[in-house]
């Protein structure tokens, strides 16, 4: 016996009311309790019901009513006006129309949602539910990778300590043993100079009584010890050693004291090692090569920011800043509240766009589709262009007074002035050209210094490591460097505007190669993606040329 559940299950109700159904209006296929079918009756009057038992329901399709002739059913379909059309419409406005049955229409999408529903079942479903599975077993794996992946990190990080501490331990305890040896040795040389300073106050006194006397024996038989007391002992030439650093950021640490010295190198983490070997084995290309040209339309292009593989934000001189990819997919842009146009782009580590505003005097962010002031510079220092640091920060060229200065700022904190060498020489030229700028993966910062037609790589501390003037790539034309940028193996690789091409430099300014077969009419803008391709802009065009240069 059926339980109460079940029935309750299987019971229909009345398409009017809660009750249960008992009868059917086959004209309508609507399901009627006894109560309801006159209410059904009464208010459709202008149409005929066929009024059964449930049981003897038929189901058939239910026509529309025709909106232009009242009591017709719309059974047809005009292909010409592509509406539903009634037996009068045929006959009247629709006269010689194709006329196709709506049941024939009805049939096929009936059959049509029935295969959909088959394939859904039998194949896209199974599909989804293999890679859920596929997913769920990833998320697993990635999980316990990730966990492993922080475990290694934090025990590098232990060893790191333990080195560091291992080092400065040492460093610390020569320090001290250089002090008592050379605190003594002045002080040993401080004594001698007391017990002679008495000796000679004697000799004076004896002097100025000789100089009293009138006898002359004892003038002349005065013996001088003027030589003697000009001998003065000879000096500790010693000096107190000074503490000699050097620090390739993220890789090394090299410390030298006298004749102490220690080198801090860093252990990869063996989950990198596969992408560390590969980056190690890249080798440039005999000739470059265009992969493809992305049109953009937009007019005067100067400054392209890669994202990611192969997607980049662009400007020119207009206040939208643009993004584009190598697909040439839909579009977007961000409308920046400059006077004029951005005067530099960026993207952070994070992927998030950063701008200049040169009228405001400020560095902008884009989170969620809003902008933000990020960095205020100092008053008097207009900002010029910028870069995204591999340690978060962000360097910003500003001129101030005619002066180019690099600055460094750590958030919102400044942290740094670049424009004088240890000399305290300006190592900018001055003049109305900016600064173009890119960080290496050593901390070198790499300028194009347009006053002096050179490109200047500077250390982390603003140190000058060596300068490039362009002479040994042998180019028709003076040197006239613009964008510049650094890639995985610390190559440099310079935009030269007037020359046509791009100067490659290794990390200690040897010239390597040009990249001048790929016709590059005075290239502007310059970033390198993900996969170390190049993404060159062409102000007068419009065009980036995306270009492989490294096996």
């Amino acid at each position: 016996m059926a339980s109460p559940t079940s029935w309750a299950q299987e019971l229909i109700t009345c398409d009017l009311c809660p009750k249960p159904t008992k009868q059917f209006c086959n004209n309508c296929q609507v399901s009627l309790c006894v109560d309801c079918v006159s209410k059904h009756v009464e208010n459709l009057k202008s149409q005929t019901h066929d009024i059964v038992y449930f049981t003897n329901r038929k189901i058939q399709p239910v026509f529309p009513d025709c909106t232009i002739h009242s009591n017709q059913r719309c059974e047809a379909h005009c292909q010409q006006c592509n509406v539903q059309v009634c037996l009068k419409c045929i006959l009247t406005s629709h006269n010689g129309h194709k006329i196709v049955d709506m049941q024939e229409i009805f049939n096929e999408k009936k059959n049509e949602i029935e295969k959909e529903n088959q394939e859904i079942e039998s194949n896209i479903l199974p599909k989804y539910k293999k890679k859920m599975d596929n997913i769920a077993g990833r998320i697993s794996t990635s999980t316990a990778k990730f966990d492993e992946l922080e475990k290694d990190a934090e025990n590098h990080r232990k060893l790191w300590h333990q080195e560091v501490d291992n080092i400065f331990s040492k460093l610390s305890s020569s320090i001290k043993s250089m002090r008592e040896s050379y605190l003594i040795s002045l002080k040993s040389y401080q004594s001698k100079l007391k017990n002679l300073i008495p000796d000679m106050l004697q000799a004076l006194e004896q002097n100025k009584e000789i100089l009293k006397t009138n006898r002359v024996c004892e003038v002349n038989n005065y013996k001088s010890r003027l030589a003697e007391n000009r001998e003065i002992p000879f000096n500790i030439d010693g000096k107190i050693p000074s503490l000699n650093t050097i620090t390739v950021q993220g890789r090394e640490l090299s410390i030298e004291l006298g004749e102490y010295q220690a080198i801090l190198t860093q252990t990869v983490l063996s989950s990198l090692t596969d992408e560390v070997s590969h980056l190690s084995l890249r080798e440039l290309l005999d000739k470059a090569k265009v992969i493809t040209i992305i049109p953009t339309g937009v007019k005067h292009l100067r400054r392209v920011a890669c994202v990611g593989s192969d997607e980049a934000w662009i400007s020119g001189y207009n206040k939208a800043i643009r993004h584009v990819d190598m697909h040439r997919s839909a579009q977007k842009s961000v409308t920046t509240g400059c006077l004029l146009s951005p005067r530099d782009i960026a993207v952070t580590r994070q992927g998030e766009l950063i701008y200049i505003d040169s009228d405001n005097a400020t560095v902008n962010i884009v989170r969620s589709g809003k902008t933000e002031v990020l960095i205020n510079t100092p008053q008097g220092c207009t900002p010029k262009r910028l870069c995204c640091s591999r340690s978060g920060d962000i360097l910003v060229s500003v001129r101030s007074n005619n002066q180019n200065k690099i600055l460094r700022y750590q958030r919102d904190i400044l942290k740094q002035e670049i424009y004088r060498d240890e000399h305290g020489n300006t190592i900018f030229k001055e003049g109305y050209c900016v600064l173009y700028l890119a960080e290496n993966n050593n901390g070198d910062i790499c300028v194009s210094d347009i006053n002096a037609k050179i490109a200047i790589v500077v250390d982390k501390t603003g140190r000058v490591r060596f300068r490039y003037d362009g002479t040994p790539a042998r180019r028709e034309n003076p040197f006239s460097p613009r964008k510049l940028v650094t890639d995985s193996m610390d190559q440099i690789i310079v935009a030269d505007y007037y020359n046509d091409c791009l100067h490659i430099l290794d990390q200690n300014g040897q010239f390597l190669r040009c990249v001048d077969n790929c016709g590059l009419d005075k290239p502007s803008g310059l970033s390198v993606d993900s996969e170390g391709r190049l993404w060159v802009g062409f102000g007068d065009s419009g065009d980036i040329k995306v270009i492989q240069y490294m096996k």
